[in-house]
C-alpha cells in the first residue's frame, strides 16, 4: 500500500482522477477497483488506485463496456504475464466499430419503447446483452445502433416482444458464426502457442495475428450477409410480384 504521504481519501481520489465519489464507489462495488486500506475507520487510496481508475477511463474511451473491462482486468491481475495478457485481451475485446456505449434511464426507455410489459422486456433485454444495468434505474447501451434498430421496428407497429424475438434469433445466428471464427483462431494460433508454453517472444506474433484476422473475418461475414440479404429480398419480392401478376 502507498506510504501515508501518498494516501488519499475517496474525495481526494475523486479530485485526482476527475471522477465523482459516486462513480468510484460504483466501480468498487462491481469489483473493478481494489478496496482501500482502512485506518481508524477511514479508507485510504494510493497510486495503484489512481492508475486503475485511469485505465478504466481509458478503456471506456476506447469503447469498452464495464463488463468487458472487468473481464479484462480479472484476467490480467496477479499474472506474471500481466502485460502480455492485458495487451492481448484489449485486442481481443476491442470493439469492432467506433460506436460508443450510451447510458439511458428507465424513463427514456419507456418513452421510446412503451410501458407495456416493461419489466419483462427489461429483464429479457438484459439477458440478451442489449442493456447492462448500472443501478438506480440507469442502463448502459453497449450498441446504440441495436437499440435504434429496435426502436425503428416499434415505429412500424411491431410489438416489443416480437422485436426481442428478432434480437434473440439474430443473436443466436451471430453466435454460431462467431463460434466458427473463434475456433479457427484457437485451433490454428492459440492452441499451438499455449502448448509451447506461451513463449514470451511469440506474444507479439499471436497478438498481431489476432489484430489482422479479427477485422478481416468480420468484413468477410458482413460481405456474405449482404449478399444473402440481397438474394433473400430479391427472391421474396419476386414471389410477391409474381402473385400480383397472377391475381
Amino acid at each position: 500500500m502507498a506510504e501515508a504521504a501518498e494516501a488519499m481519501t475517496i474525495d481526494e481520489l475523486a479530485r485526482a482522477t476527475g471522477m465523482t465519489v459516486r462513480n468510484i464507489r460504483a466501480h468498487q462495488s462491481r469489483g473493478l477497483l481494489p478496496p482501500p486500506e482502512v485506518r481508524a475507520r477511514t479508507g485510504y487510496y494510493g497510486p495503484e488506485h489512481v492508475a486503475r481508475l485511469r485505465l478504466i477511463q481509458e478503456l471506456q474511451g476506447d469503447g469498452y463496456n464495464l463488463a468487458a473491462i472487468k473481464h479484462l482486468l480479472s484476467r490480467a491481475d496477479g499474472s506474471a504475464e500481466a502485460a502480455h495478457i492485458l495487451g492481448f485481451t484489449r485486442t481481443l475485446l476491442a470493439p469492432h466499430e467506433a460506436e460508443r456505449p450510451e447510458v439511458i434511464d428507465a424513463a427514456e426507455l419507456a418513452e421510446r419503447f412503451g410501458r407495456e410489459g416493461a419489466a419483462r422486456a427489461l429483464a429479457r433485454a438484459e439477458r440478451l446483452g442489449i442493456l447492462l444495468p448500472l443501478g438506480e434505474g440507469r442502463y448502459e447501451v453497449p450498441s446504440p445502433t441495436v437499440l435504434r434498430a429496435g426502436e425503428a421496428l416499434r415505429e412500424l407497429g411491431m410489438p416489443l416482444d416480437k422485436v426481442l424475438d428478432i434480437a434473440e434469433r439474430v443473436t443466436k445466428d451471430a453466435d454460431g458464426a462467431s463460434h466458427t471464427f473463434v475456433r479457427l483462431f484457437v485451433d490454428r494460433v492459440w492452441r499451438p502457442f499455449d502448448e509451447a508454453g506461451r513463449p514470451a517472444e511469440d506474444w507479439p506474433r499471436v497478438q498481431e495475428t489476432l489484430e489482422h484476422l479479427r477485422p478481416l473475418l468480420t468484413d468477410g461475414f458482413q460481405a456474405i450477409f449482404r449478399r444473402r440479404m440481397s438474394h433473400g429480398i430479391e427472391a421474396a419480392f419476386g414471389r410477391e410480384l409474381e402473385k400480383r401478376a397472377k391475381g
